[in-house]
């Protein structure tokens, strides 16, 4: 340890006179002296008992003076020695430092050379079509200059003129590549300029390299191989195969699918090797592919490719199954949306023969796993087919919702006869078990109740309804018979499918048809049937499926009965904004008539004819267009209602007038009459009915019977209108109060002692 300590304070040059080495020699053999020499003195102290206190006192005195010698170079080592170890300590890191760095160095030299062997190998490769070699000394070169960029200490002049070279370079392998990509795999696709359709789809080909055998099996040929296996390497298969999945989609997977008509066609060529290509061999009536045939066209060209160009695996990974994860989802929402959704079935009764699209879809999945085209356990496909329960139900309600539509918006004015027996066609259901008692019972009421009820009771009276409501109804029965017949989850569906018909048309027909509805009579007339018609319908619609539906909508839900007085107020409303105008029409021609004064005037007299015969030609009118329409007490009821309207008018502006002379009487009874003889003729619905329907007018006109009296007093003298008076009991008086018939008497007759004795018995 001394000799270390010397020889380190010997190379720090800070010993000056004496050397610290042999100081401790010398004091270590002065220490053994003195310790012989204690030992000796006490053998003898203690072994011989040889007293010699004078020799013990000079050696206590020799051991001190040693331990001060000790205690000094002690204090020598502390002051001097330590602070040279740090100086040794400092510089010895230093020296460590430029080691690392020298080292560094050396593997900086190390990488370089690598670049340098990698490139050089490249070069030999790429011309010889080495192409895997050549990607793998790119790759090689790449990551000896990205060591060489991770060395953060240095600053090489070379890093960019290495990396510029390795950019050319790998350009120029991807060119080869490229190149050689275009050779291996040629299309032949239509130009961008042609229109889309059939036609720019066919003689579309794809062009492979003829493949090599192996036991018996077609494999890529070795530059294929070669080829996908350097892309790979370089990173640019992916896009590779992406743009080559991008171009398979449109012009090969999607007309395949789309176009019945086109097929494809494959064909081995000597020179050529493998051709692919779309034909339209024949002209197909069928306007979208069956599932099978999609399938088979297919598998035909994904078996064509596994086997020419994808039974490559890279990084452990097939190609058949990255081109798969490309194109899968697309390929399987065209067939979705382009076939298996126009295979649906349209009817219940269908829905057993649609597993066989099911089987065909579970087969083709199955192929497209065994060749590694897919990998999931579960597809939208296959998830699609399955569910064929919910697409037939969503189908089944789209179709009817448009059906029902188009017959709304189409014309109403194409009707058909509806009498008392009509009947709708109700679909033939099997009837439960549990119904049996139930009709048992229902016909032992009807025999009880047979003498208290009509054979019409219930029934609709006889009128027009537009054919399109009819057809209508019949929609709303087939689908509900679907329901019927269809699964619980359907059932739902269907139904409220039904109820959503009626409110569309309670939304869509009023809006739609609004102003022919105010337009033209003949139509607000037979929009008011129509609405009549539904809400009769709808009373017993939804009983009518009850027990043909699963529960738990056989108990009591499915109904149809609130939608009814909806209905019938909508026709009501509609037929009623037809009579306003009807009404303000007969309001205005009367309004002509100059308030039926100075008929004498020959202008006048002609211009309140006019207007009385206006309204009697517009009465008529409305009766031709609604007689075989409407209901007959509905149209008696609405005739008598007009009919009255302008009665009530004449009524009114004959009593306002003060001055009747003798000939505006005249006139104007001559008028009255033409309304007394022709009005009634309005509730003829059938001639040879004229003489009950003329006696039933007052039951219609609510003023009739004022309007013949007035009529009556026109001709009449003093004598005869006090007759009809008959002291507050004639005829008269219970159609017009006293002081009406005072003021007509005193309108028509001048101031005479017999008009005040006639006055005076008007009470």
């Amino acid at each position: 340890m001394a000799s270390f300590v010397t020889e380190v304070l010997a190379n720090c040059g800070k010993l000056e006179k004496e050397d610290l080495s042999s100081k401790i020699s010398k004091m270590s053999r002065k220490v053994e002296d003195t310790k012989e020499e204690v030992c000796d003195m006490i053998n003898k102290r203690y072994a011989e008992f040889l007293p010699n206190l004078q020799g013990s006192k000079e050696l206590m005195a020799q051991v001190e003076e040693i331990s001060k010698e000790i205690d000094s170079l002690k204090d020598c080592i502390v002051t001097e020695v330590q602070q040279n170890i740090h100086v040794a300590v400092a510089e010895h890191a230093k020296l460590k430092q430029q080691l690392e760095k020298n080292s560094m160095i050396i593997k900086m030299l190390g990488h370089l050379q690598e670049f340098h062997n990698a490139m050089e190998e490249f070069t030999k490769a790429l011309p010889d079509k080495k192409y895997v070699d050549a990607a793998n000394q790119l790759e090689q070169a790449r990551a000896s200059v990205n060591s060489l960029k991770d060395w953060k200490t240095s600053q090489l002049p070379l890093l960019s003129a290495l990396s510029s070279e390795l950019t050319v370079q790998r350009e120029t392998l991807i060119y080869h590549l490229g190149e050689e990509w275009k050779g291996l795999v040629i299309w032949r696709l239509p130009s961008a300029k042609e229109p889309a359709g059939l036609q720019s789809f066919i003689n579309v080909e794809l062009k492979l390299a003829r493949s090599d055998s192996t036991d018996g099996e077609s494999t890529p040929s070795a530059l294929m191989r070669c080829v996908l296996q350097a892309l790979a390497i370089q990173g640019e298969l992916h896009n590779k195969i992406k743009l080559f999945s991008q171009v398979l989609l449109k012009f090969v997977l999607r007309p395949l699918v789309i176009f019945p008509p086109l097929s494809v066609t494959v064909t081995e060529q000597r020179d050529e090797g493998i051709v692919l290509a779309l034909e339209c061999l024949e002209r197909s009536q069928e306007e979208r592919c069956t599932p099978s045939q999609v399938y088979v066209k297919v598998l035909l060209v994904l078996r064509t490719l596994q086997t020419h160009l994808l039974d490559v695996s890279i990084s452990g990974k097939k190609l058949s199954t990255i081109l798969g994860e490309l194109i899968w989802e697309d390929v399987s929402q065209c067939v979705i949306h382009e076939c298996l959704l126009y295979s649906i079935p349209t009817n219940s009764s269908q829905l057993e023969k649609y597993n066989t699209v099911i089987k065909e879809t579970e087969e083709f999945e199955a192929s497209l796993k065994e060749m590694q085209f897919l990998r999931s356990d579960s597809t939208d496909l296959l998830k699609y087919a399955r569910d064929v329960n919910c697409h037939f139900a969503t189908k089944k309600c789209k179709d009817v919702i448009v059906a029902a539509r188009k017959l709304m918006t189409s014309k109403m004015h194409n009707t058909v006869k509806i009498t008392p027996d009509y009947k709708l066609h109700l679909p033939t259901l099997d009837s439960p078990a549990s119904e049996v008692k139930l009709e048992a019972t229902k016909e032992e009421a009807t025999l009880e109740n047979s003498k208290q009820l009509s054979a019409w009771s219930l029934c609709l009276p006889a009128c027009r309804i537009s054919e399109s409501v009819q057809q209508l109804m019949d929609l709303a029965l087939g689908t509900l018979s679907e329901a019927a017949g269809s699964s619980s989850y359907c059932v739902l569906q269907l139904f409220f499918t039904v109820r959503n018909i009626f409110q569309l048309f309670y939304d869509v027909v009023p809006t739609y048809h609004k102003e022919n509805l105010l337009k033209f009579p003949h139509l607000a007339a037979i929009q008011h049937n129509n609405c009549m018609f539904l809400a009769h319908h709808l009373l017993t619609l939804g009983h009518r499926f009850k027990a043909h539906l699963p529960k738990p909508h056989n108990e009591g839900i499915s109904t149809f009965v609130d939608m009814v007085p909806g209905f019938r107020k909508l026709g009501a409303q509609c037929f009623l904004a037809q009579m306003n105008i009807q009404r303000a029409e007969l309001l205005e021609r009367l309004s002509t008539a100059h308030n039926f004064c100075n008929l004498d005037d020959e202008d006048h007299y002609i211009a309140a004819s006019k207007a009385v015969r206006q309204v009697v030609h517009q009465l008529k009118q409305l009766g031709a267009v609604w007689q075989d329409v409407l209901p007959v007490g509905i149209y008696c009821k609405a005739m008598g209602t007009l009919l009255n309207t302008a009665i009530t008018e004449i009524i009114g502006k004959i009593m306002s007038l003060e001055d009747i002379s003798s000939e505006d009487g005249e006139h104007l009874h001559t008028l009255c009459q033409t309304i007394i003889e022709e009005g009634p003729l309005v509730f003829i619905p059938l001639a040879e009915e004229n003489k009950k329907y003329q006696e039933e007018a007052p039951l219609y006109v609510k003023k009739w019977s004022t309007f013949k009296e007035l009529v009556i007093v026109l001709r009449a003298n003093l004598q005869e209108i006090v007759d009809r008076w008959a002291d507050g009991k004639g005829p008269l008086a219970f159609e017009f109060s006293s002081s009406e018939v005072k003021n007509l008497i005193r309108a028509l007759f001048q101031n005479t002692e017999r008009r005040a004795a006639a006055l005076t018995k008007i009470k």
